[in-house]
């Protein structure tokens, strides 16, 4: 094309609805290239350059940054099509907007746990206000949705240090629940209490002991007992949600085994009943599992609950003998 037919900064700048700083910002970073420069040093712009001012206004317009931009656009040029024409799937593009879909997503959670706490602070009375603010602070106080390091630690302190890793991080997995997207205000009050409950100092508090199964030199062996143990937790989900009294079954005989293999002993009416006795004196996080229960909510049982139900279940339940 003839340089007299070019257009000049101002010229592609007013075409493009845009400032001359605009096109010149974009120009010095790559994305539009010129197509001749005068002597005088004067930029010049071929018609295609439109077009691609117009689709770095668009990706722009959807929040992608100018080095995103850059790779959309540098992919393009190589694959030898029309600006962003025929992209091949998994590109650069796609790539782009879904990580930009992400950021949206946990910026809009992030507003959304804001707007509840404040809709709680904003109903509540005078006498709640204080307790509230301190405990919903805590967990809106970053940019993103409410972090779960807290419990994660808690629950890394709880377990025996032996664990396996494969095993123990399964266990965190089931037990800290993920911060609803959208909570309703009991489902924020929950967790925030639920932050506070996991984070302040366990020195003195009932139930903080662990577990016998957790002694150092009980024999025991706490991945094989902890694996059992979601089995049977998830037999026994389908009787809580169904608002069954705990009974034998499937569900109670998946629970014994775990204990029973652990420690490398049968199943038989005595280790039955001295582990009911076990388990009665066991210290409990009750008030953990109540406040995960209000997060998750009664269709996702929890495993204490599950731990309790069997653990009655067990309780009002003696094998034959000889088993």
């Amino acid at each position: 094309m003839p340089p007299d037919d070019l257009w000049s900064i101002g010229e592609l700048a007013g075409r493009g609805g845009v400032s001359v700083k605009t096109v010149r910002f974009y120009s010095d970073r790559g994305l539009l290239p010129e197509a001749y420069r005068s002597t005088g040093g004067h930029r010049r712009y071929g018609p295609g350059a439109l077009e691609r001012l117009r689709t770095i206004r668009s990706l722009r317009a959807l929040g992608l940054g100018v080095p995103e931009i850059a790779r959309v656009l540098r992919e393009d040029g190589d694959a030898g099509g029309g600006v962003l024409d025929a992209l091949p799937a998994g590109g650069a593009l796609e790539d782009a907007v879904a990580g930009r879909l992400r950021e949206v997503g946990a910026r809009l959670a992030a507003l959304r746990w804001q707007e509840t706490a404040l809709r709680l602070l904003h109903d509540c009375g005078p006498g709640e206000r204080a307790e509230r603010l301190r405990l919903l602070g805590a967990v809106c106080a970053t940019a993103a949705p409410p972090s779960t390091a807290a419990m994660a630690r808690f629950w890394r302190r709880w377990l025996p240090p032996r664990m396996p890793q494969r095993v123990a991080a399964r266990v965190i997995e089931l037990a800290v629940p993920q911060p609803p997207d959208d909570p309703t205000p009991e489902q924020a009050l929950a967790f925030a209490r639920l932050h506070a409950f996991v984070s302040a100092d366990c020195t003195g508090r009932t139930g903080s002991g662990q577990p016998a199964a957790h002694g150092a030199d009980t024999g025991h062996r706490p991945a094989v007992l902890y694996q059992g143990l979601e089995e049977a937790y998830e037999l026994a989900a389908p009787h809580l949600r169904a608002g069954r009294p705990p009974h034998a079954g499937e569900a109670l005989d998946c629970f014994v085994a775990a204990y029973a293999t652990s420690q490398r002993v049968p199943d038989t009416t005595a280790f039955r009943r001295g582990l009911g006795s076990v388990l009665a004196a066991d210290p409990r996080i009750d008030h953990y599992w109540d406040l995960v229960a209000r997060v998750t909510g009664p269709a996702h049982p929890t495993p204490g609950a599950a731990h309790a139900w069997l653990t009655t279940a067990l309780a009002g339940h003696r094998p034959r003998d000889g088993r």
